[in-house]
């Protein structure tokens, strides 16, 4: 069928809708049609002996069929034949006549509208003859810097008269995007048409003029690369024929530049031993063992950043910036932080010089997890320095820290030269991990090296034994992290500014968990918010019931369990969408409960006394439990008690039996064993008889864990009361604070974790000394002070007359 059977349009034609091909009228082009609504097109086309419009798809929407995701645009033609593919495709060859337009939507399925031709005008012959000059010297431009035109299309495009024409094949053969051919294809006027094909052409020229000068560019330098190193090897090869290789002069030449650009920043003394080294190097036969040794040293030394010291100024305001934002809670730690960079700040900002200031090291000490190192971490970020992170764990051998004398195998510098390298600068931020377990050996002890490192007065004359010269640490930030600062020598405590971290309340780890912990492992495990979400009741049950420990580090370890758990689940079931964590489905993620603090017994009993003790990982309420045995007075400890808990029971015993002597502990008649004389005599023996005929036993269970700490004295004695007089002791009491002879109670440490732990044991009542009360109440979590009763006592009397009922 020929466009000319139609006498009349707008004509109501099928449309099919091409994703990738842009048409015209001109082309004869095979179509694969994969979709219903295109074959049911090309099918009413063919049933009805039709023409068709065969029209593109909008960048972006192809496979969609609407009107909306297409051009309005389109080539009117035929289907000349029609082919079924074995993949269920069809293939139809399509001859395009003239350009269409849809005029109006009729339906869809398939789609069908009413096309109108689409005409051109031309306005001016003897503009558009000389535009059509313009054009066809472009598009010989062109194929001269392109590949775009073939010698037989240049040759159609010189020789045809039909202006429209031309047009489209150049417009077709410049691979244009879909956007500016449609522009092309639509636009009515002649005129402005090739004038925009005129545009299109210019740009086009410039883009592959500078394609064509930038291969060029990279051809040339490959072929000058080529030839470089053809000649290289040629020399190479020469040298070895005449004995000569002048490679090792040139890396002995390269060591000599690279210490002459470091030498206005080294001291005298490295500059003399590292040159004596070069030299020395330069006259050793390349194959000796020395020479080895020699140009290890010399890789070593020469790395070493000794130009290289971060020029930020000291931003206290920053500093608070960093710790805010990395840091939930840790209020008095973080202010500690501050107040030492702000005198920093301060001195550097009024240029006063003060060597005692000047590399001075702080010391985070507390319970694991509670964020020493991160801590350390958000400083270097602040300062904007790097961080260097030296574990000092079980470390014994002195020359880990400082250094092997070069004479050994295998020798280098010590840990602290090979974190400025690391750092490639002079002034990081270095953290000494874990300083409280150095160990001492036969090896040397390296505490005595990090006296050196960290006192001001020596730090900056630090003599590395591999180096042979001094290196200046001055400009370090020290910082230390430690568990138990008691082991940690005194001469070493003594250059440490401590700041002490304690554990963190349930609602603090909460607020960690919600902030920091949960968004940080989702990342981690590839998981989105909306993908797993933990109910709030089920993230306060893991932070009670499944974790024991004063920070979050196992608390982290936990909810990694639970996205791993909840990675598999979502992989294994791609219909489920999101995971909700709660009370009742928690079982299924965690394996097993670890009960942190037990909640107290609601039952008062006698002989059984809460006590709040200080750990290593934080506070914990122990049951310390008495009995009396009918004997002669002696007094049994078990439990693996240490020496100054042994002595606070003997103590307390002591001041039981003063008070009972005093009568201000009433023991009942009728408990006291009678004697025969007694009973024949109807005596009743004198209340001092009472803990003369009766011995005590005094346990604090979990006999394998060894307990020691000076702070379980009131505990005691209130125990040992308790089974004398027989009364029995509050269950929802818990005390702490040791006890001297004359019955005072004494101050003690570690108060905040000790009324924490309380505060987990859902204890009512809290007995502390008066002296801590005055000094160390303001640092207890506000909510540990709202749910518990914190009384002062200062003596044993007070103690008695509020626990035993």
């Amino acid at each position: 069928m020929q466009l000319s059977d139609y006498s009349a349009f707008p004509a109501a034609l099928p449309i099919i809708v091409e994703d990738d091909l842009f048409l015209y009228p001109f082309m004869i082009s095979p179509l694969f049609l994969s979709d219903e609504e295109n074959i049911a097109a090309a099918n009413a086309a063919l049933e009805h002996n039709s023409l068709v419009l065969v029209a593109s798809a909008k960048p972006g929407e192809e496979g969609t069929r609407d009107f909306d995701s297409m051009y309005k645009a389109g080539v009117i033609g035929s289907i000349m034949r029609k082919v079924a593919l074995p993949d269920g495709r069809v293939k139809v060859l399509f001859q395009g006549m003239t350009k269409g337009r849809i005029s109006e939507e009729l339906g869809v399925k398939p789609l069908r509208a009413m096309v109108e031709v689409l005409h051109t005008t031309r306005e001016n012959e003897n503009k558009i003859d000389a535009i059509l000059s313009i054009m066809r010297e472009k598009v010989r431009v062109l194929a001269g810097v392109s590949n775009y035109f073939p010698p037989d299309l240049l040759k159609t495009i010189e020789e045809n008269s039909e202006v429209g024409r031309i047009c489209d094949l150049i417009s077709s053969s410049m691979r244009l995007k879909k956007e500016q051919a449609y522009k092309l294809f639509v636009e009515e006027s002649l005129e402005a048409r090739m004038l925009l094909l005129v545009d299109y052409l210019i740009e086009e020229i410039e883009s592959s003029k500078l394609q064509r000068e930038i291969k060029t560019k990279v051809h040339s330098r490959i072929e000058k690369v080529n030839k470089e190193y053809f000649l290289k090897e040629q020399l190479k090869q020469i040298q070895q024929e005449l004995g000569t290789d002048s490679q090792r002069e040139e890396e002995i030449e390269e060591y000599r530049k690279k210490l002459e650009a470091k030498k206005p920043f080294m001291s005298e003394d490295a500059v003399k031993e590292i040159s004596k080294q070069v030299d020395k190097l330069a006259r050793m036969h390349p194959d000796s063992a020395d020479a080895n040794m020699i140009q290890g040293y010399l890789d070593w030394v020469i790395d070493i950043p000794y130009e290289s010291v971060a020029k930020e100024r000291l931003d206290i305001a920053e500093v608070k910036r960093q710790l805010d934002i990395d840091h939930h809670s840790l209020t008095k730690p973080k202010e500690r932080i501050e107040e030492y960079f702000a005198v920093k700040q301060l001195l550097e900002k009024r240029g006063i010089k003060d060597k005692s200031n000047k590399g001075a090291i702080l010391c985070f000490a507390g319970p694991p997890g509670v964020g020493k190192t991160s801590l350390a971490n958000s400083i270097a970020k602040a300062l904007k320095r790097e961080l260097v992170r030296i574990a000092l764990g079980g470390l014994e051998d002195v020359n880990e820290l400082r250094g092997h004398r070069r004479t050994y195998i295998g020798a280098m510098p010590g840990r602290i030269i090979q974190g400025l390298i690391e750092a490639k600068q002079m002034n990081p931020v270095v953290v000494l991990d874990e300083i409280d377990k150095v160990a001492r050996s036969f090896r040397g002890d390296p505490t005595a090296v990090l006296l050196e490192v960290l006192d001001p007065e020596q730090n900056n004359k630090f003599r590395d034994y591999y180096l042979n010269f001094n290196i200046d640490l001055s400009k370090i930030v020290f910082v230390a992290t430690a568990n138990d600062v008691s082991s940690i020598p005194a001469p070493l405590r003594d250059r440490m500014e401590f700041i002490f971290l304690s554990s963190y309340t349930p609602q603090e780890k909460y607020e960690i968990a919600k902030k920091y912990l949960i968004p940080q492992e989702l990342k981690k495990h590839g998981l989105k918010s909306i993908e797993v979400s933990i109910a709030k009741t089920a993230l306060q049950m893991i932070i009670a019931n499944y974790t024991r420990e004063s920070g979050v580090r196992n608390l982290r370890r936990r909810l990694a369990d639970i996205f791993r758990k909840a990675a598999k689940q979502l992989l294994l079931n791609p219909s489920q969408e999101k995971i909700s964590i709660t009370t009742k489905n928690i079982s299924e993620y965690l394996e097993k409960r670890v009960f942190e603090i037990e909640a107290t017994d609601k039952k008062s009993r006698i002989g059984q006394v809460n006590g709040l003790a200080w750990t290593s990982v934080g506070g914990d309420v122990l049951k310390i439990e008495a009995i009396r045995i009918q004997g002669k007075g002696a007094m049994q400890i078990t439990g693996s008690l240490g020496e100054v808990m042994k002595e606070s029971a003997k103590i307390a015993l002591s001041v039981v039996k003063v008070l009972v002597d005093e009568k201000k502990i009433l023991i009942p008649q009728d408990i006291i064993p009678q004697t025969t004389k007694e009973k024949e005599d109807n005596v009743l023996p004198e209340a001092s008889e009472m803990y003369r005929r009766f011995d005590v036993h005094l346990h604090v269970p979990e006999g394998a864990t060894p307990k020691d700490g000076p702070s379980a004295g009131i505990t005691m004695a209130t125990a040992i009361a308790s089974i004398l007089s027989d009364k029995k002791v509050r269950s929802d009491v818990a005390m702490t604070g040791e006890l001297t002879l004359t019955g005072k109670v004494l101050p003690i440490g570690g108060l905040k974790e000790k009324l924490i732990a309380a505060f987990k044991a859902k204890i009512t009542t809290a007995l502390i000394p008066k002296k801590n009360y005055e000094r160390d109440l303001e640092e207890i979590p506000d909510e540990v002070k709202e749910a518990l009763e914190i009384i002062p006592v200062e003596r044993i009397e007070e103690v008695l007359k509020r626990v035993l009922v």
